[in-house]
């Protein structure tokens, strides 16, 4: 049973249908433009953002966006209650579409700050955290979890976690599909060791149906997330919507319905110019932007070699937009920029 606390929670969210993973390093600013100019429907997630660095640290910098990014959501991490609500009041305050508390990071410095998926060995603070957000926020506040940790990797402890945590108001759990080791693997190892388990995410929608069920983990294609649509909510991919961004522009088309709002790649990178020169202006370095765009030509004719020119040329001092145009010289246009490398890369 839900309780009274998830009636404070019930603004309309952004869809998730379609969703890319909050991923460190990578989920910047810089690459969810570009992940914007592809899809007008994607749900973003911005870097996991600690509480501390945002009560205690630059809270403009760690909260700083372009609203043309939205929907865009903010991924905490931390355990504190008061400090959860805080941070989930800045949420709303800065304009973000959701916040999202991190249950599934497993690595040792996250662990230490009981951050991340050690957490999932202890629903009762999860779900006081939680509590608190909604509380203090309109905002949908989602969870992001394993579907265990080792020493809690039975689907009762799973269900345990998620009566708990559904019964402090949460609506929305975006589901790894593997438990995390927490001793012994690395964070990269944790993405791909344990082993995959998305029947546990179609039961949890089986046993929940009144919960929104999204799930993530080693999903690559568009046929796969049509199938795992079959049997939950929504989808979220990670890595492989980093490392070939493109396969955004054909999300619209393929989920829900809409035209593709780029025709090519040539044309999404032409975009990006007046925002790579506005970031420029703001003191970001070209490396810090461009490290994004490398993936967008992944694939086609001349790609390795715009690749391999910003590599040798956007770390350089005093870099700016004439590296990444200079770089597009090098990749062949289409004769007819249309999307049909997109339904090919996929």
């Amino acid at each position: 049973m839900i309780s009274d606390a998830s009636s404070e929670n019930t603004r309309p969210g952004p869809s998730r249908r379609f969703c890319v993973a909050p991923m460190m390093d990578w989920t910047t600013p810089q690459y969810r433009y570009l992940a914007r100019l592809l899809s007008r429907q994607t749900l973003l997630y911005t870097e996991m953002v600690t509480t501390g660095a945002l009560i205690h640290g630059d809270t403009e910098r760690f909260l700083h966006h372009n609203p043309a990014e939205y929907p865009l959501a903010l991924q905490l991490g931390g355990s504190d209650a008061v400090e959860l609500a805080h941070c989930a009041r800045l949420a709303e305050q800065f304009g973000f579409s959701e916040v999202n508390l991190n249950v599934g990071c497993p690595s040792d410095r996250v662990q230490n700050n009981m951050i991340g998926a050690c957490l999932m060995g202890h629903p009762d603070k999860v779900a006081e955290g939680v509590r608190a957000m909604i509380a203090a926020t309109s905002l949908p506040v989602t969870v992001k979890h394993r579907i265990g940790i080792n020493g809690r990797e039975s689907w009762d402890d799973l269900c345990e976690f998620v009566d708990k945590v559904s019964e402090a108001g949460c609506q929305t759990f975006i589901v790894h599909a593997r438990i995390a080791v927490l001793e012994g693997l690395s964070p990269k190892e944790n993405r791909d060791v344990p082993p995959l388990k998305y029947d546990w995410v179609y039961r949890l929608k089986q046993k929940y149906p009144h919960l929104e069920i999204i799930i993530n983990g080693g999903i690559k294609t568009f046929e796969e997330c049509q199938e795992h649509l079959q049997h939950t909510d929504g989808v979220m991919l990670g890595r492989e919507a980093y490392h070939n961004p493109w396969l955004l522009a054909g999300v619209d088309p393929a989920f829900f319905g809409e035209e593709a709002p780029i025709a090519s790649r040539h044309d999404a990178l032409k975009a990006m110019y007046p925002f790579i020169q506005s970031e420029l202006e703001r003191g970001v370095f070209l490396a810090h932007i461009s490290r994004h765009l490398l993936g967008l030509f992944h694939g086609m004719p001349g790609g390795r070699q715009f690749r391999r020119y910003i590599s040798e040329n956007a770390h350089k001092s005093g870099a700016g937009l004439e590296v990444i145009q200079t770089a597009l010289e090098k990749v062949r246009e289409p004769e007819q920029p249309a999307l049909t490398d997109t339904v090919a890369s996929v």
